[in-house]
């Protein structure tokens, strides 16, 4: 095992001082350059008071200085806590109360509403490039969640900052290319690009998703494996096939997809451009509870499934009673890692959701099938109930998101008098002009696809983004603000 920290002097030693492995629109570093950059820093966190096992807020943009800090904080024994540099002063005061971190780094540290707050644009020139110890943190990381309630969390990984380059690692290559299209402040682009480094790859990353961007970058660099989420899928996939086809993307050997459902129609789409040995899904939260990881191939066999649980984690499905279900059954997805109950991570600020025996759920509901495979439906919390019929508005969305001319669609729930519930959609085309398409035509779509009780009976269109940049729909989000904006009329 190497501690984290001793990652980037391991790799300038193995490879040379003129081997890159950062690239990113702010600029380029070597191994050697990360190491010497990630001392300075490190130096200078030390003279500020940070040390061993410390929480170190890190709110930055995707780029090389949030590597810089990662890897200085790792050296000195700190625990980097990852959150959005978007977030809503409110929040992040709510967030920073919580966890009561050592210090709080981000570009904007002068505003920040925290007493210790530390600039990563300070100068370094002064501290040495050396550090005479590496320290290893009881926890590596830290990650910030709004949960389902909207109320704040912190999820501590329990695995302690030390790494062995040469286990497997869901497919990962090593001293390759790994292209990271994903906002780091998300738990799977941070842990993807990490373990990229930590296995000797050359890290590409984007500052912000763009799908012809996205194949130039892999063109360029001969990325060999990527992460993405079903929506930069999908937006990749409706660029027009001339513009799509134009680069040269034969070096991918992985494109995996994550976070979100993905359309039956999308991956087989995606499926017959590359191939199916080259497509991957992974299934997981980040507690560490428990994950899958199929291929293509496999997944063609068992189409919508996201596949078989990995290193040695178990699954079970309980329906309301906390009783097994039947094979093809719905109900909460409950996990249980390898290493036992509450073995993975810890809360701070909220409680897991844990049946007999300590299995976990992170709030999905599925079925299994009589191989093991795990289908999902959806969140329980977003769960659509009209007219006593359960409704899945994952389901509904992937339906909308064939039309060729709706970017995101989403389903919620909103209250109906005589049915309880009634699906509401909110769409956003592709583009603003959407002249010839309206609710008549999205209707008949979609109950050409969907049981008619499914279908959306209210219609909404707008024209922000509906998604984070990691992908990921904040249903209950926007339905609150759209019970709130009734309550006012």
């Amino acid at each position: 095992m190497i501690p984290m920290g001793m990652i980037p002097s391991h790799y300038a030693r193995i490879k040379g001082n003129d081997a890159l492995c950062l690239t990113y629109p702010d600029g380029e570093l070597t191994w050697s350059q990360l190491e010497s950059r990630a001392n300075r820093r490190a130096n200078m966190f030390q003279t500020l008071g940070v040390g061993k096992d410390d929480f170190i807020t890190v709110a930055l943009e995707n780029g090389i200085v949030f590597h810089e800090i990662c890897f200085a904080l790792w050296k000195l024994g700190a625990t980097p806590h990852i959150v959005s540099h978007r977030l809503p002063a409110a929040e992040l005061k709510a967030i920073l109360e919580l966890l009561k971190p050592a210090a709080f780094v981000a570009t904007t540290a002068a505003d920040a509403p925290y007493k210790f707050c530390i600039s990563p644009d300070l100068d370094t020139a002064s501290y040495p490039d050396s550090i005479p110890e590496v320290n290893v943190a009881k926890y590596w990381k830290a990650m910030s969640s709004g949960g389902s309630t909207g109320r704040p969390k912190i999820i501590v990984d329990h695995q302690p900052a030390e790494v062995d380059p040469e286990e497997w690692f869901i497919d990962l290559p090593q001293n390759s290319c790994v292209l990271n299209p994903g906002p780091l402040y998300h738990n799977v682009p941070f842990v993807m690009t990490h373990h990229g480094l930590f296995r000797g790859n050359h890290i590409v990353g984007m500052s912000r998703f763009d799908a012809a961007e996205s194949l130039r970058l892999v063109e360029k660099h001969r990325a060999s494996w990527v992460m993405m989420v079903p929506t930069m899928m999908h937006r990749i996939w409706r660029l027009s096939e001339a513009v799509r086809t134009s680069f040269d993307i034969s070096s991918l050997g992985v494109v995996s997809h994550v976070a979100s459902p993905m359309p039956v129609w999308l991956k087989e789409a995606w499926i017959k451009w590359l191939g199916a040995d080259r497509i991957y899904e992974l299934y997981g939260g980040t507690e560490g509870t428990g994950g899958t990881w199929i291929r293509g191939d496999e997944w063609l066999a068992h189409k919508g499934t996201v596949g078989k649980f990995i290193r040695d984690a178990k699954v079970r499905v309980l329906n309301d009673e906390g009783a097994d279900c039947e094979s093809e059954e719905i109900g909460e997805v409950y996990l249980m890692p390898a290493t036992g109950p509450g073995s993975t991570y810890h809360y701070i600020g909220a409680e897991p959701k844990v049946a007999d025996g300590g299995w976990e759920t992170l709030g999905d509901m599925g079925w299994l099938d009589e191989d093991g495979y795990l289908y999902l439906a959806d969140r329980r919390t977003d769960l659509i109930i009209s007219g006593g019929a359960n409704i899945y508005p994952a389901e509904v969305e992937a339906a909308l998101a064939e039309h060729p001319e709706v970017d995101t669609a989403v389903a919620i729930g909103l209250p109906d008098e005589d049915l309880g519930q009634i699906v509401h959609a909110i769409v956003r085309f592709r583009c603003s002009d959407r002249i010839e398409v309206g609710e008549e035509e999205l209707r008949n779509f979609v109950e050409e696809r969907l049981a008619r009780y499914k279908t959306p009976r209210t219609y909404e269109f707008v024209e922000y983004s509906l998604r984070d940049d990691a992908g990921k729909v904040r249903r209950s989000q926007l339905r609150s603000q759209r019970l709130s904006e009734t309550s006012r009329v």
